[in-house]
C-alpha cells in the first residue's frame, strides 16, 4: 500500500460457517475500525460495510460485504485492511501512527546512529521499536516509552533513543 494509507487491521480467518470473519483490529479502540469504512483490502478490493456481530479471543467477529461462506472467509486469512490517512483523526503531538515511525533513523542522545526503525511491535503493554543497525542482520527491541525514546521528530525523520543500561 502507499504512504497515504494506514493498516488498520487484518483478517485472521473464518468464524463459523456463514461467512463471518475474525478481524484483528490495530485501532486503540478495536471497534473503531468500523468507523473508517470504506477500507481497502491488501488484495485491492474495497470493503464498504463492516458489521460487528461478536467477539472472539483477541479479535472482533464481523460480517463484511461480499463474504457469505466459510470458504470465502478462510480465503481472506492474512488480508490486511487499509484506510486513507485523510480518513483518520489528527493525533496529539505525543502520539504517532506506527506507520509514521517505521523507517525513522534512530540516534542516541549524543547523535550517534543506532540504525533505523524496522517495525513497531505491540505486545499488549508498551510498544516496542525494532531497530536494525546498518550492515547488521540482527535487530534490537527498544521499549517505546517517553523515558527510553524522549524525542520523536517526524519532520527530521529521526528519533532519539536513551537506552536503559544493559
Amino acid at each position: 500500500m502507499s504512504d497515504e494509507t494506514i493498516t488498520l487491521g487484518s483478517i485472521a480467518g473464518a468464524f463459523g460457517v456463514k461467512g463471518e470473519v475474525r478481524l484483528k483490529s490495530f485501532c486503540a479502540e478495536p471497534e473503531a475500525i468500523i468507523d473508517y469504512t470504506p477500507l481497502t483490502r491488501s488484495d485491492g478490493k474495497v470493503v464498504q460495510t463492516i458489521v460487528l456481530t461478536g467477539r472472539a479471543k483477541g479479535a472482533l467477529v464481523v460480517r463484511m460485504d461480499g463474504i457469505t461462506t466459510k470458504e470465502e472467509a478462510d480465503a481472506l486469512r492474512g488480508v490486511e485492511l487499509h484506510a486513507l490517512r485523510s480518513q483518520l483523526p489528527a493525533l496529539p503531538d505525543d502520539e504517532f501512527y506506527h506507520a509514521d515511525l517505521v523507517g525513522l533513523a534512530a540516534v542516541d542522545t549524543g547523535g550517534e546512529s543506532l540504525g533505523r526503525v524496522k517495525s513497531v511491535q505491540s505486545n499488549g503493554a508498551d510498544d516496542l521499536l525494532e531497530v536494525q543497525a546498518a550492515g547488521l542482520r540482527d535487530t534490537v527491541l527498544v521499549p517505546f516509552t517517553r523515558s527510553v525514546v524522549p524525542t520523536v521528530d517526524l519532520a527530521a525523520g529521526r528519533l532519539v533513543v536513551d537506552p536503559p543500561g544493559g
